[in-house]
């Protein structure tokens, strides 16, 4: 199979015949690129499954345009609901909530909740809109892979797997949505992510953070496996472990082999004169370029040595939760 890459503009009719026609292709959005299928059809669902060799009890996100009637999937039973969907959907949210069938098993992974997304990305809405279904996606990598934000991140992984990949630049955001649970009285966060459990909290009024306990449920993805691996050795040390940090760098050196330092711009002096892996200041832009650095770094190092932020509040809790799978 020959992979193609399209501007949105040139393939967005291409790939919404792909997608109607039971096949998969790559998609932009703002988070993350996501690779995407008929959520109704199982038989292209699978596909995801097999092309990125994804377990299946690891459910999808189904993805719809923003006028797109989600009561026709799911049952909306808290009022807060709506209140999150008005203040940050489109936008890098997910919400589960029980599902009406709709959906096929393959893509909730025999499960009765759902999980829906708006993605705010002009190019995927117009992809959203072409096709009127809702569209499953996991991101458009190999399963445990880091997740791709660019176009030639997809080709990397999955060139000669699918048939198109829409290249719609740089996603902005850089990590995956947070997916909420709002199943119950007081939203859940399954995932985190770039909308916040402090701005969760303001529209609900209350917001948790899920504990995940061996033998749960699944509702979400990102919770049960290793994820977001880069394709070379990995430490991670915490914001007061830079000495542990430069040591091993030193230790690596010593034996031949090529470190990298990833870490953010306030502590990079510690590290004078060491190969760098430069995340920027600030959660917004550490989340940006997280991925970006990972794939950046594997190319070029023999490991990445991952120093931490000292924060775990606002997007740096979803930071966090990636740099631990990733580098931990």
């Amino acid at each position: 199979m020959t992979t193609e890459i399209l501007s949105v503009k040139d393939g967005v009719e291409k790939a919404a015949k792909i997608l109607l026609s039971g096949g998969i292709v790559a998609m932009p959005t703002e988070t993350v690129y996501g690779l995407a299928a008929d959520g109704t059809n199982s038989a292209a669902v699978k596909k995801i499954f097999e092309v990125k060799g994804r377990p299946s009890d690891n459910p999808l996100i189904a993805h719809v345009h923003k006028d797109y009637d989600v009561s026709a999937l799911v049952h909306i039973r808290q009022d807060y609901v709506y209140d999150l969907i008005k203040a940050y959907m489109p936008g890098p949210l997910t919400l589960v909530m029980e599902s009406k069938g709709v959906i096929c098993k393959e893509a909730v992974a025999g499960g009765d909740t759902l999980a829906i997304r708006m993605p705010s990305h002009e190019g995927c809405q117009k992809l959203l809109r072409a096709v009127n279904i809702p569209l499953v996606a996991p991101s458009a990598n190999l399963s445990k892979h880091t997740s791709p934000v660019s176009a030639e991140h997809v080709f990397n992984d999955l060139n000669g797997k699918i048939p198109l990949i829409l290249d719609g630049g740089r996603c902005s955001g850089g990590i995956e949505s947070t997916v909420l649970d709002v199943t119950g009285n007081v939203p859940r966060i399954l995932r985190a992510g770039l909308i916040t459990r402090e701005m969760v909290e303001k529209i609900a009024g209350g917001c948790e953070i899920a504990e995940h306990k061996e033998g749960d449920k699944v509702k979400s993805p990102g919770v049960k496996y290793r994820h977001y691996r880069p394709k070379c050795d990995t430490a991670l040390f915490e914001i007061d472990e830079t000495d542990k940090a430069a040591a091993l760098y030193e230790t690596e050196l010593a034996r031949g082999r090529t470190p990298y330092i990833m870490c953010s711009d306030d502590v990079a002096e510690k590290f004078k004169g060491k190969n760098l892996l430069l995340l920027g200041k600030g959660g917004d832009e550490i989340a940006f370029n997280l991925y970006d650095k990972l794939l950046d770094g594997e190319k070029k190092a023999d490991i990445i040595i991952a120093v931490a932020f000292g924060r775990c509040d606002g997007v740096y809790l979803g930071i966090m939760n990636r740099l631990k799978k990733s580098c931990g």
